[in-house]
């Protein structure tokens, strides 16, 4: 029985929308939320693209955007694509002959955004191009790229004017009997994304994807995009989630994942749940947990690992994680398994009997799961 199942304040009513496949993968529906990033080499260096696309497969990334701003960068699509783990969006700005080279290379999306793809027969060659080869397509409408026509009506961007981009285009899409794409309407001021969102989340079924554009550094962006893309999520909107920080690609996934994983939305790896440490603290909580989470990012199996300093509220937090560790007096601390109290240990001995539990347990649940069911 999942803790949602007898908690029920703890549930989030997804929106519905209806499903499209990006490559192998099912965006919308009841499928999981997936996470995206983007890679930030220069796309024409095939080799420096793949490591960073298979880096980020690695760190949990369901697909990656790759920006295709010149021909070099498509032909270079042709290798990347054979050599991804995950489906490639293929970005794409201001030339719509790139996002049919892009298609054709093996693309399992085109992102266009309305504001800069040119003209209707245009976007309808990029569908066409779509079809053929069984693209989906992403609308990216952009706060900071609104069409001319909408700003000159509402005289800045704002929610209604982003939403009309985005619907606009819609119906061009749908006008082409095209219904493989989802829709974002991002925006550097997370009020402005969230409204849009809101408002969009209303008008359309079509799966929606996450993002505050342009948040900024590690730390800052990753404040606001937990702001404004768990805000959304919290309400039932989203179906993929792109957090874009000024940052490694793999700090996005993890972020990424962090935010999903602190609404219960998707699970992945170990959930360290730790104190910030005082006066009180057994051992050196703060370095313990770097290096635990260092030393357990292999393990892609969720579970949940309490690190506490006192038994103030060591043993209440152990009662709910699959293992735990909580400080003592003397060097030494109690270890918990399933909530329950195990053996004593000491500190010094801590992080590497930690990691053999973590590891012991992570293949337990992975032969629990693959496991044939009883038949009766």
């Amino acid at each position: 029985m999942s803790l949602n199942s007898i908690r029920p304040w703890r549930n989030i009513e997804r929106r519905e929308s209806r499903q499209i496949h990006v490559g192998p993968l099912v965006v919308g529906g009841d499928a999981p939320i997936s996470v995206q990033t983007m890679t930030n080499t220069l796309t024409h260096d095939a080799k420096a693209t793949i490591e960073q696309v298979q880096a980020c497969a690695e760190a949990g990334a369901d697909i990656v955007r790759v920006s295709c701003p010149d021909e070099a960068s498509t032909r270079a699509m042709h290798e990347i694509v054979r050599e991804s783990p995950v489906p490639l969006v293929a970005d794409i700005h201001f030339h719509y002959k790139r996002a049919i080279e892009a298609a054709e290379a093996g693309a399992a999306c085109l992102r266009i955004n309305p504001g800069n793809i040119g003209s209707p027969e245009r976007v309808r060659e990029v569908v066409a191009a779509a079809r053929d080869h069984g693209c989906s397509i992403r609308i990216g409408v952009n706060a900071g790229s609104l069409e001319k026509h909408l700003l000159d009506k509402y005289g800045e961007p704002c929610p209604e004017a982003m939403i009309e981009s985005g619907l606009d285009h819609m119906r061009l899409l749908d006008d082409n009997n095209f219904r493989e794409y989802k829709i974002s309407v991002k925006a550097s001021d997370v009020f402005l994304a969230a409204a849009a969102y809101q408002g969009l989340a209303e008008a359309t079924d079509a799966p929606i994807h996450l993002g505050i554009t342009e948040a900024g550094g590690l730390t800052s962006g990753t404040i606001k995009s937990a702001i404004g893309i768990g805000n959304l999520l919290w309400m039932g909107i989203g179906d993929t989630v792109r957090v874009s920080l000024s940052a490694d690609p793999v700090e996005e996934v993890k972020v990424g994942f962090e935010i999903l994983k602190a609404l219960g939305l998707r699970h992945r790896g170990v959930n360290i749940i730790s104190c910030p440490s005082c006066a009180r603290q057994g051992f050196d909580v703060i370095k313990t947990v770097e290096t635990l989470e260092n030393r357990l990012a292999h393990i892609h199996t969720p579970m949940s690992l309490s690190i506490i300093g006192c038994v103030v509220n060591g043993p209440g937090e152990a009662l709910l994680t699959d293992v735990g560790f909580t400080g003592g007096g003397a060097g030494t601390g109690m270890v918990y398994l399933a909530g329950a109290q195990d053996h004593k240990l000491s500190n010094d001995q801590m992080v590497d009997h930690i990691v053999d539990l973590v590891e012991k347990r992570a293949a337990e649940i992975e032969a629990s799961a693959a496991a044939p069911e009883a038949v009766e």
